[in-house]
């Protein structure tokens, strides 16, 4: 059985081992595959792991002994779904994978735009501290996240471990789902997108690329948010 990764790198720069694969096939790993190297490298292939390297359809369609595509993320939208179901291929995705790495990233970023860490960190470097003539000096306005509201869009894993961070930092919390939740808090409320946008003061999106959500932020959306948002 021949065991394809197309694109390890990002998962695995050196620190993991795959060796573990090699007890089930003739493995091969590639840190990248080109657009025009993909068909090469997977054909013959009976599994296939892939992070961002796209499988289309036109390239399903040319690897008939392809079995199974393990997509080493949350997101599934690099392979064409449907095609694999037509031909039978297996394909499965990592949902819990980076739940809370990723929430603390997006309140690393609430942080870094609220407080303007990273440019003050850099004045400082560049001596602008020491040139002021108080103990205090800002470049910008500092805001405080207490009772902001947070709007969530996408209540699965990663949506819930961040509201539960946006919680500690008392936020106010409004959640956009698919399906209406039932252990939410008394700080949390599952609305209708129009007033999510209305409403928030920060947006977070936790939700698949589909057709449905492809383009969710546009000029429409950000129209109805608050200036200050």
């Amino acid at each position: 059985m021949k065991i394809v990764i197309l694109d390890g790198y990002t998962l695995n720069p050196g620190d993991l081992d795959w060796s573990p694969l090699e007890r089930h096939g003739v493995l091969e790993v590639y840190d990248r595959t080109p657009a025009g190297q993909i068909l090469e490298r997977a054909s013959g292939a009976d599994i296939i792991f892939t992070n961002k390297t796209p499988l289309t359809a036109d390239t399903l369609v040319q690897l008939p002994q392809l079995r199974y595509i393990g997509v080493l993320a949350t997101g599934y939208d690099v392979v064409d779904i449907e095609t694999a179901r037509t031909h039978n291929i297996v394909v499965t995705n990592v949902p819990a994978y980076g739940v809370d790495s990723v929430a603390q990233m997006v309140f690393a970023h609430i942080l870094n735009i609220n407080n303007n860490v990273a440019g003050h960190a850099q004045d400082v470097r560049n001596g602008g501290w020491s040139a002021q003539d108080d103990f205090c000096y800002l470049l910008s306005p500092q805001i405080e996240l207490t009772d902001k509201v947070m709007g969530i869009v996408g209540y699965g894993d990663i949506g819930k471990a961040t509201a539960r961070l946006a919680l500690a930092f008392k936020m106010k919390v409004l959640i956009h789902t698919r399906t209406p939740p039932e252990d939410l808090t008394p700080d949390e409320q599952n609305v209708d997108l129009d007033t999510l946008f209305r409403e928030s003061d920060i947006v977070s999106l936790h939700c698949p690329l589909t057709e449905k959500t492809k383009n969710l932020i546009n000029s429409e959306s950000l129209q109805r948010m608050k200036k200050d948002a």
